[in-house]
């Protein structure tokens, strides 16, 4: 009871240093980005140096286990609540990545996905309620408070996009009437098997395998996942071929 009722000791400080093993990727010995988690195991790198390491490699980078003999990029997964704590113990890494981000698309000439924008936005939202400037009676910022509701009815306005192709390679399929779709970088393969089934009325989505330079994907994998690492430098629209599982023609 005493060491509850001491104020000093809730509010003890902890410095940085002493939780860093914590927070940072075993890979490249930085501060996780983007971090990812193997599921076997529940250790947890950057999204990029873990797939590059599974490139060639099918166990954990800590603990050596086996993720899978074939396929282990289908058994990591983001992990949001790592990452957001990581960012809220490190200051201004969030908005040193998201700049980083922005630069590597402008450099190399290509729009900055809606994710990034929206990121930006939020995080210039932020500072400006920090320093007290949200409440400035400026009638710019009148009117483009006046502007919002009509920016609300676009409801992916933040949310990067990822244009698709969707090519039937099998024979006992017919293929989309409407092959070309757009939707949320952050769906899943899941959500494609889910749309192709109900489009040809199949009786039930666990019948379709979805492949990506003639790889079956994962039905965990988001689209953004699927574009860095399969379609990477390559022209939009990504193009994805379905099939029925099992069908080796």
């Amino acid at each position: 009871m005493a060491v509850l009722g001491n104020p000093d000791m809730l509010t003890r400080k902890i410095k940085l240093c002493h939780i860093n093993a914590h927070i940072t990727c075993r890979l490249c010995e930085g501060y996780l980005i983007d971090a990812t988690t193997v599921t076997e195991c529940l250790h947890t790198f950057c999204r990029s140096c873990l797939v590059k390491y599974l490139e060639e490699n099918n166990t954990c980078p800590t603990c050596r286990i086996v993720i899978h003999q074939s396929h282990p990029l289908q058994y990591i997964g983001h992990d949001r609540t790592m990452q957001d704590i990581v960012y809220k113990l490190v200051p201004g890494l969030q908005e040193a990545e998201i700049k980083k981000q922005r630069e590597f698309y402008q450099k190399l000439g290509m729009e900055v996905p809606g994710d990034i924008k929206g990121d930006l936005c939020n995080m210039k939202t932020h500072l400006d309620q920090r320093n007290g400037d949200a409440k400035s009676e400026d009638p710019t910022n009148k009117d483009a408070g006046e502007e919002k509701p009509e920016e609300d009815n676009d409801y992916h306005r933040s949310d990067e996009q990822v244009s698709i192709c969707l090519e039937c390679n099998s024979s006992k399929l017919r293929g989309l009437k409407r092959k070309w779709i757009r939707c949320s970088a952050q769906a899943t393969v899941l959500h494609l098997k889910k749309f192709i089934a109900k489009k040809l009325n199949l009786t039930s989505f666990n019948e379709l395998d979805i492949l990506c330079n003639e790889e079956i994907l994962g039905k965990d994998h988001t689209l953004k996942f699927v574009v860095v690492t399969r379609w990477r430098f390559k022209k939009s629209p990504l193009l994805l071929h379905y099939r029925p599982k099992m069908d080796l023609l």
